[in-house]
């Protein structure tokens, strides 16, 4: 924690949840990100929807650059209260269980972008091989 930062309450910054004054909490610290809304290349909701929350596994789960964490500095105004915290956790627990279905739905999309062409090709070539010997013979 930096020396002279302040410690904001949960309650204090769930308070800061709209487009118009919008603080989110990374890593136990309190950014107010409201003059980055507009910049912001995912859209000003993404940031708006991890209000009233502990975003850090939804920051993470982006993969954010390295030089996006040290831009976040300029909107740092203090840390969180991880006493007032407890309660508030646990809903974010619970997306990263509703996640892991969405992970088997990602490897089965990979394994359907190349499987899909394959069976295209294979279906376009035997419709080709199998289609010369149905066509009447001139006579």
């Amino acid at each position: 924690m930096a020396p002279n930062s302040k410690v904001y309450t949960y309650d204090e910054v769930a308070k800061h949840n709209h487009n118009k004054d919008c603080w989110i909490v990374v890593h136990g610290k309190v950014y107010d990100v409201t003059s980055f809304l507009l910049a912001h290349p995912g859209g000003d909701e993404a940031l708006v929807l991890a209000t009233g929350k502990d975003a850090t596994i939804d920051f993470e789960d982006v993969g954010h650059s390295d030089s996006a964490v040290e831009d976040m500095q300029k909107y740092y105004v203090g840390e969180i209260d991880t006493n007032t915290v407890t309660g508030k956790v646990d809903n974010s627990t619970s997306t990263t269980t509703q996640a892991a279905p969405n992970e088997s739905s990602g490897i089965v999309l990979k394994v359907l972008q190349y499987l899909l062409p394959l069976l295209i090709l294979g279906f376009a070539y035997a419709l080709q091989y199998y289609g010369k010997g149905s066509k009447p013979s001139e006579s």
